[in-house]
């Protein structure tokens, strides 16, 4: 009796682990996100109390479902930790932005904007661009950017600058 138990009790445990094991490989891709680098900063000012930031970056979604971009943010992180959202610069403007300031160079990237997607197991290459009411010493002596990136279904992804 004590062998068909250990036998009984051993097999159930197999089943068990195939079970879950199962479970968990069909939900491998099953997340709602993205996972990105930045590629290129260029700050510029655009007069003595507040200045633009632009942000190339790669991303790329790693789950099956789609990702729908319902906001996009940069945030600027100072020294002390403290966070300031800039005002996001849509394409049109963005493309102004560039003809008007040469400092900041080549435009490379098409604006991440508002119901964009990117399916799954897709990468991109993207700019985000944003004013921010502070000189453009201040944006040069951050810590970082983060660019935070709102689905429509809600879940939120951080791309920060290293």
């Amino acid at each position: 009796m004590n062998k068909n138990f250990a036998a009984a009790f051993a097999i159930g445990i197999a089943v068990i682990a195939i079970v879950v094991g199962g479970v968990l490989y069909m939900q491998r891709g099953a997340r709602v996100g993205l996972a990105g680098t930045f590629l290129k900063v260029r700050t510029a000012p655009l007069d003595d109390n507040s200045s633009v930031a632009v942000v190339d970056f790669r991303f790329r979604n790693p789950g099956n479902t789609r990702f729908v971009v319902r906001e996009v943010t940069l945030i600027l992180e100072d020294a002390s930790g403290n966070q300031y959202p800039g005002r996001t610069v849509s394409e049109s403007d963005a493309q102004r932005l560039f003809e008007g300031i040469p400092l900041l160079g080549q435009k490379f990237n098409k604006t991440l904007m508002t119901r964009d997607a990117v399916g799954a197991e897709e990468a991109q290459d993207r700019m985000v661009a944003a004013r921010f009411e502070a000189p453009e010493a201040k944006l040069d002596s951050r810590k970082r950017f983060i660019i935070r990136i709102e689905d429509v279904d809600g879940p939120v992804t951080e791309i920060s600058e290293k």
